[in-house]
């Protein structure tokens, strides 16, 4: 996976049909849009993981609503409150899953330091950290088949690679079923135990799959190839006699195939125009969840495995789906509903009756629906010619001949992409009268290999000749003042913000960077040791800081901040694993010896993006507030 430097994310699926616009002048003012502040917009709720209880009477769900992540049960059937069963007010709690005796796992770390230990919460609210090894990280790898136990992944034993644990539910023991010799990234266990799924990089465009046989030990490689292709695996059959891999071999999109364990031979699962994201069936295999990742949307169907045909869902509002969770009797179902202009709605789904029932709404109550606006899809052509996709958000209310400040949004990565769901952010940014577009710029993920490839060894050059090129897009809307156009972005996007302050600094009114990398031979050499093969594979997309440190020193922001000449906003977690403070630190005071304007907000007790809500008020109302005085100007609040 090519995201190596993106913010942290939760549910992303959708149903909608891509858009083409074509842009005619702004109609009449309509009636005036309530004007909402950043903490009326972050009382929405984001949520973290979901499961349906053993009983399938209850669904466990992680959310943020008390302003840290914690954990909450609420009824299957929508009668009566959620109950709150965590209460910290300091590291977010991520929701794993009910044990077949109702107990409950989840997953936290230290302030952001993403060493996340699985922690088992009693019936009596009591809490054991069952991995509670100092400096390790730990992954929840689901419960095995026959619901006695659990596989998790550990690089306790070595740093830079993850071994496979089997805990019994009963004894809380756990068994070393798989080894690591490193370069490996471990997937699903076969419903027997037998087999592990491997993955292994090689780089962002080329990876394989393995199958490891925990009584011969024999590690053997399903996927054998030339030239680059990116394969990798999804999950066994609950029979236990295929896996599911993805793979793109041949085609500019993934696709899904199904390896039969036996006579070791592929067949073509599913097709489509666009990357398959997800493929993998419910614990008895009645259903198959299929989701395809189309422009920024992702098209969902739940087949019937015995009549091959699509589950039709009653009407639920438009957005994407997510979280998609079946119980083992496979009578019910749980998951997510998000839109662009919609935070998430936690729904339960009754497959016998047909019902839908909505659990917990995200969107905060003081907030007019009608308010809120919807992300337009729109391409432009690039520089060399080049289509790039972007989300197109614009104010209502739009008065002929109104110019407005816009801003470009980035995405982390440099591989990731920016989809049509809810934030915040660019609501109340909206809200307060600034155009924002999203551009997925080359090297993102979604739009064919071709395109996810097309900024390799080109970062801070090719990429950023994308967004400087949307300047074109924007101005040509007519409500767009071409003076006033900034740039915004968090991780990856905060070091293309630095890089187009630095790079181009004549294109830009205003960058804020959040959480970005300003000095890429630091940030290579100190990435974390569990990232194992995708530091090797970031070494060979981006640079390797021994034999390529002229070429990223020459990328580095940090190395140049004396072309740096418009005011810069500045936002840093301290515990970052990813992207260091100092990074920030030292970006900060370079450009202060400039006589720029430069602000700089630090969070103690967070990492790499943000899960406490305080903070996050705190960074977007700077945000508004550099952009009000720096971007827009005092004068022209609107």
């Amino acid at each position: 996976m090519k995201n190596k430097f993106a913010q942290r994310t939760l549910l992303v699926l959708s149903l909608s049909a891509p858009i083409s616009l074509v842009f005619a002048g702004p109609a009449p003012k309509p009636s005036a849009v309530r004007k909402y502040t950043i903490e009326q917009f972050m009382k929405t709720i984001r949520f973290g993981g979901s499961d349906i209880s053993p009983d399938e009477q209850m669904v466990l769900f992680s959310s943020n609503q008390d302003g840290v992540f914690n954990l909450y049960e609420t009824p299957f059937n929508g009668t009566g409150q959620p109950k709150q069963l965590t209460n910290s007010k300091t590291n977010a709690i991520f929701a794993i899953g009910y044990l077949p005796d109702g107990r409950i796992l989840y997953s936290s770390d230290q302030g952001g330091n993403e060493l996340n230990h699985i922690y088992l919460r009693e019936k009596d609210g009591t809490v054991k950290d069952l991995t509670p090894a100092e400096k390790a990280k730990f992954q929840f790898g689901g419960l095995s088949h026959d619901r006695k136990s659990f596989f998790y992944q550990s690089n306790q034993r070595n740093r830079a690679a993850f071994d496979v644990y089997e805990m019994d539910v009963a004894t809380l023991k756990p068994t070393l079923i798989f080894e690591n010799p490193g370069g490996f990234f471990p997937g699903d266990v076969s419903p027997d135990k037998r087999y592990i799924s491997l993955a292994k990089t090689t780089t962002g465009a080329n990876s394989d799959t393995y199958l490891y046989d925990t009584k011969t030990k024999e590690n053997k490689l399903l996927t054998k190839h030339e030239g680059e292709v990116k394969n990798g695996p999804q999950g066994f059959t609950p029979d236990g006699r295929k896996l599911l891999i993805s793979t793109d071999e041949g085609k500019e999109f993934s696709y899904v195939k199904s390896y039969d364990l036996t006579t070791g031979q592929g067949t073509v699962l599913d097709k489509a125009n666009w990357d398959i994201s997800a493929d993998y069936l419910s614990y008895r295999g009645r259903y198959r969840v299929l989701s395809v990742n189309n422009d920024a949307r992702t098209e969902l169907k739940i087949i019937d495995t015995r009549t091959n045909q699509v589950v039709k869902l009653p009407a639920l509002p438009g957005g994407d789906i997510t979280g998609v969770t079946i119980a083992d009797s496979e009578d019910r179902m749980i998951f997510f509903v998000n839109s662009s202009n919609s935070p998430a709605t936690l729904y339960a789904y009754d497959f016998k009756s047909g019902k839908t029932t909505p659990l917990v709404r995200g969107l905060n109550p003081e907030i007019n629906a009608e308010d809120l606006v919807s992300g337009e899809v729109i391409r432009y052509k690039s520089f060399d010619g080049m289509e790039v996709p972007a989300l197109l958000y614009k104010p209502k209310g739009l008065v002929s001949g109104e110019k407005l400040p816009a801003i470009l949004s980035i995405h982390g990565g440099p591989g990731g992409q920016t989809r049509l769901t809810y934030s915040p952010l660019v609501q109340y940014l909206v809200n307060s009268g600034y155009v924002v577009l999203a551009v997925n710029n080359r090297g993102s993920s979604g739009y064919g290999k071709t395109f996810f490839a097309a900024d390799d060894r080109k970062h801070g050059d090719a990429d950023l000749k994308d967004c400087v090129e949307s300047k074109k897009f924007l101005a040509a809307t007519g409500y767009v003042d071409p003076a006033k156009i900034g740039i915004m972005g968090g991780s990856y996007g905060g070091y293309m913000t630095l890089a187009g302050l630095t790079f181009t600094p004549d294109e830009f009114a205003v960058g804020v960077d959040i959480f970005g990398v300003a000095n890429w031979l630091r940030t290579l050499n100190s990435m974390p040791e569990w990232w194992g093969p995708q530091r090797d594979a970031m070494f060979k997309e981006i640079g390797h800081p021994k034999t390529d440190s002229v070429a990223l020193y020459n990328k580095s922001p940090l190395f140049h901040t004396e072309r740096i000449k418009k005011p810069l906003l500045v936002i840093q977690g301290a515990n970052d694993p990813r992207v260091l403070k100092i990074e920030s630190d030292e970006i900060v005071a370079n450009v202060k010896k400039n006589g720029v304007p430069v602000e700089y907000v630090t969070f103690p007790n967070e990492g790499h993006g943000f899960v406490k809500k305080e903070n996050e008020i705190t960074a977007y109302k700077a945000v508004k507030e550099f952009l009000d005085k720096y971007l827009r100007g005092p004068a022209l609040v609107r």
